[in-house]
C-alpha cells in the first residue's frame, strides 16, 4: 500500500514510449494566442496584466544588461506554474515532481548568469568568492567554502522545487486515502478529514504558484550578481 503512493510519480508511457514531453508542451496549448485586435477579450487582458507585473517586478532590481533575460524568466514562470497546477487535478502527471526535468532547467540557466558574470566582469564574479575584509588565515578556507555554495545552487533549486511539490502530493493523496477509509466507519471524522484535505488543497494551489516564483526569482537574483 506504500509503495503505491508512489506511483503517481512515474513518468507514465503510451506503448513503451514515454508521455513526459506530451505533459511538458501541453501547458503551452492551453494559453490563448493574442490577436491582433486593439480590443481583446477578458481572460487575454488578464494573461497580459499578470505577464506585465510579474516582468516589472523581477526586472526592476536588474540594469539594462539584465533586461534580455525578460522573455526568458518570464515564459519559465509561466511554464512552472501552469505545470504545477495542471499536476493537482485528478489522474494528472506533473513533471516538475520529477528531479531530472528540476535539474534541466536549474543547471544551464545558473551556468548562463555565471559564465556571463565571468564574462563580462569577471573580478567582480570571482570577488564573491572572497568577502571583503577577510582576515588572511581564514581566506582560503572562505574559497573554498563560497565555492561549494555557488555550485551547490542549481542542486538547491532543482531539490527545493522537487521536494515541496512531491511532498504536498504524497500529503493529499494520505489524506485522501484515510477520507475514504474511514468514511464507513466514522462518518463524522471522516467529513472532518475532508475539510482538512479541502483546505490542504487551497494551500497546496499556493505552493504550486509560490515554488515557481520562487524558482525564477533565484534565478534573476543569481543573474543580478553578475550582470
Amino acid at each position: 500500500m506504500m509503495a503505491s503512493f508512489f506511483d503517481q510519480f512515474a513518468s507514465p508511457s503510451f506503448l513503451g514510449i514515454p508521455l513526459i514531453a506530451v505533459a511538458i508542451a501541453l501547458p503551452w496549448v492551453l494559453f490563448p494566442t493574442p490577436p491582433s485586435r486593439w480590443v481583446n477579450n477578458r481572460l487575454i487582458t488578464i494573461q497580459t496584466w499578470f505577464i506585465n507585473r510579474f516582468t516589472n517586478q523581477l526586472m526592476l532590481p536588474l540594469n539594462v544588461g539584465g533586461h534580455k533575460w525578460a522573455l526568458l524568466l518570464a515564459s519559465l514562470m509561466v511554464f512552472l506554474i501552469t505545470i504545477n497546477m495542471l499536476g493537482l487535478l485528478p489522474y494528472t502527471f506533473t513533471p516538475t515532481t520529477q528531479l531530472s526535468l528540476n535539474m534541466g532547467l536549474a543547471v544551464p540557466l545558473w551556468l548562463a548568469t555565471v559564465i556571463i558574470g565571468m564574462r563580462n566582469q569577471p573580478t567582480v564574479a570571482l570577488g564573491h568568492l572572497l568577502p571583503e575584509g577577510t582576515p588572511i588565515p581564514l581566506i582560503p578556507v572562505l574559497i573554498i567554502i563560497e565555492t561549494i555554495s555557488l555550485f551547490i545552487r542549481p542542486l538547491a533549486l532543482g531539490v527545493r522545487l522537487t521536494a515541496n511539490l512531491t511532498a504536498g502530493h504524497l500529503l493529499i493523496q494520505l489524506i485522501a486515502t484515510a477520507v475514504f477509509v474511514l468514511l464507513p466507519m466514522m462518518p463524522t471524522v471522516a467529513i472532518l478529514t475532508a475539510a482538512v484535505l479541502f483546505l490542504l488543497t487551497l494551500l497546496e494551489v499556493a505552493v504550486a504558484m509560490i515554488q515557481a516564483y520562487v524558482f525564477v526569482l533565484l534565478l534573476s537574483l543569481y543573474l543580478q550578481e553578475n550582470v
